[in-house]
């Protein structure tokens, strides 16, 4: 039982680890913030179709990563709930891979939106923003996610261990 925990533990670490560098290579290249945002690191949110140990990883990455990147606070806490949101549901939906990754994009599209708006003060700004953030997440997380969940999927046991 201790080991699994530890396996757990770590399996976390190396998740928000990878989120973390993955965010850090979007912003060099000008794409982890702003209105339009694909970021690397998104594609990881997958990762609870995998192991549970990928909600709480996510979560803690995307706090380091957007308190890393100089995001406003109401991002790095929005932000990072919306991505809380979307992990759990995808652990939920877990069975079903390509519709677990719903949770995240629409979770992002909804939530970081209402954040860019109370940020910029720019109220009226709602849809536009949902569009922009909604398509950078089909990008990072329902394009790039599903690529990469298909290139894990035969190697799960041996990655993740037995899963449930």
């Amino acid at each position: 039982m201790r080991n699994k925990k530890i396996i757990a533990l770590s399996q976390s670490a190396v998740i928000a680890a990878l989120y973390v560098v993955l965010t850090f290579v979007s912003a060099l290249m000008g794409l982890a913030s702003g209105v339009i945002q694909v970021r690397l690191s998104e594609a990881l949110c997958v990762l609870p179709c995998f192991t549970a140990a990928a909600v709480p990883g996510l979560f803690v990455g995307c706090v380091i990563a957007n308190l890393l990147t100089g995001c406003a606070l109401w991002d790095v806490v929005f932000g990072s709930i919306a991505t809380l949101i979307g992990a759990v549901l995808c652990r939920v939906l877990r069975r079903y891979r390509l519709p677990a990754l719903l949770p995240n994009i629409i979770s992002n599209a909804v939530i970081v939106p209402l954040v860019l708006m109370h940020v910029y003060g720019a109220p009226e700004t709602f849809w536009y923003l949902a569009l922009t953030v909604g398509i950078g997440e089909i990008i990072s997380c329902g394009i790039l996610g599903w690529l990469l969940g298909r290139v894990l999927a035969p190697h799960e046991e041996r990655l993740f261990g037995r899963q449930d």
